[in-house]
């Protein structure tokens, strides 16, 4: 008997957790931080629906904390078996997991000074620190691309380019279960073709299940030259104005594509000469570790690589990592362009930069990724009248701009594609949609249907289903 358990990432876009069993091993697939309402949040991750010791081996689809952030929780169960992930996951776990923790271990800091000054709250514990992220990042073993690996009785791993962020990896699993030979492939997250920087991704061969994510099930992307021309434009039209451009950006790849896609506009002279902040010490820290995977970038790229060692620099960029230098940033009052985390505006200093900028009128807040639900990115998204900022309602007269096409998510028609090219390639017999909120992943099922797919499934959090 194979099944799979969804003890997280589905009906949702955070909290990957997927629990494969056989009749000898079981096998984690991901194990990421479910983000959304604070309290919400909190509950549920400190939960953690997993059972270390039932765990054989965790396999790691790639280093975004909603697929890698609760590692240190199972750790601090009691795991100790092994953590495969690629070469570049396991280079971007460690400044990201220690911020992660760092993060947590600042706010429960900062809420007992409140408390101990009589404002009424609950204390606040961390799920993780440091100590628990070191435990974590001593188990990770390095898989290259395309090399297999027994990572549990009866079962074998390889893992193939899944073209989302550096070193992000579609999951390939054979799996003899006393006899019954299976074929699982595990998307993670699906990279959106055409993008710059990475290659596109890779096709699974000869797979009987596909679990595939669905965040952009129910959208098309605009094309990649469309999203750029309209990049140029939004940052001309508001530093014309004389306002601030602020860029909430994931500190892994959407950081470094902002960058790579601006320093072509400079070179090619579309945008105005303004200072650029990149306002992250994550992602000066994820930047370098970019710097030392080349063998991760599409032939366009390493081929610029070869030609400029520059690819994440150029005139007018500056990387900030002092506290004070990022005060100054919003003491300054001429126009620039600032990218700062997180992503989903839910911490991090780009909240500093919304409080100061929200309520201009000649600003932009400029998204380029998904939002989830009950962040304070989706309520900016939606074109909210007011916004809580640091607990505080604020109105908003920044104008905001959404640009998906930047997304480093297939869309629904990559989504479609990749699944036709992996029945095109093997005996497909089984589609399970995760990894997506419930519109988009009804919309992907029904375009599945259409196509003559004969089995999709949409599983709910708790639920197992046969392979």
């Amino acid at each position: 008997m194979i099944e799979l358990e969804m003890a997280g990432g589905a009906g949702t876009v955070t909290g990957s957790k997927y629990i494969l069993r056989t009749r000898r091993a079981t096998v984690l697939l991901d194990c990421g931080l479910f983000q959304g309402r604070r309290k919400e949040s909190f509950e549920r991750n400190r939960a953690m629906p997993v059972d270390a010791s039932e765990i054989t081996s965790v396999v790691l689809s790639h280093a975004h904390l909603d697929h890698s952030g609760a590692l240190p929780i199972l750790w601090q169960r009691g795991y100790r078996g092994p953590i495969y992930v690629t070469p570049a996951t396991r280079d971007l776990c460690a400044p990201m997991l220690e911020d992660s923790a760092q993060i947590q271990m600042a706010d429960a800091r900062h809420i007992d000074k409140l408390i101990a000054r009589g404002v009424e709250l609950d204390p606040v514990t961390p799920l993780y620190t440091t100590d628990e992220v070191v435990g974590a990042l001593e188990l990770m073993i390095a898989l290259p691309y395309h090399r297999s690996q027994v990572v549990a009785p009866g079962i074998t791993l390889t893992f193939l380019d899944a073209g989302h962020v550096l070193g992000s990896a579609i999951v390939v699993l054979e799996i003899d279960d006393e006899g019954e030979r299976t074929r699982l492939a595990f998307t993670g997250d699906l990279g959106h073709r055409g993008l710059p920087i990475l290659r596109d991704p890779e096709v699974a061969q000869g797979a009987h299940c596909l679990l595939i994510e669905s965040t952009y099930g129910d959208r098309l992307h605009a094309p990649y030259e469309e999203t750029v021309d309209a990049l140029a434009a939004t940052i001309t039209r508001t530093i014309e104005r004389g306002g601030k451009v602020v860029i909430p950006a994931f500190a892994l790849e959407r950081a470094q594509e902002l960058i790579f896609t601006l320093q072509q506009l400079r070179t090619a002279r579309r945008l105005p000469r303004v200072p650029v902040y990149v306002d992250s010490p994550l992602t000066v820290k994820v930047t370098d570790v970019f710097r030392l995977h080349p063998e991760c970038y599409d032939r366009e790229t390493f081929a610029q690589l070869h030609r400029d060692q520059s690819l994440f620099d150029f005139p007018g960029l500056t990387y900030v990592s002092d506290v004070e230098a990022s005060k100054a940033i919003d003491e300054d009052p001429q126009p620039m362009i600032i990218i700062a985390g997180s992503g989903m505006c839910e911490g991090g200093r780009v909240l500093h930069h919304l409080k100061a900028n929200i309520e201009d009128p000649r600003a932009t807040v400029l998204i380029v990724g998904f939002q989830a639900e009950h962040t304070l990115g989706r309520r900016l998204v939606e074109k909210r009248r007011d916004v809580k900022i640091f607990g505080v309602m604020r109105p908003r007269h920044a104008d905001v701009v959404s640009l998906n096409g930047l997304s480093a998510h297939a869309d629904q028609r990559g989504l479609v594609e990749y699944a036709e090219a992996v029945r095109d390639r093997g005996p497909l017999r089984q589609v399970i949609l995760v990894h997506g909120e419930e519109e988009p992943r009804r919309a992907l099922a029904d375009k599945l249907a259409a196509a003559r797919f004969p089995t999709v499934a949409l599983p709910a959090v708790g639920e197992r289903v046969r392979i």
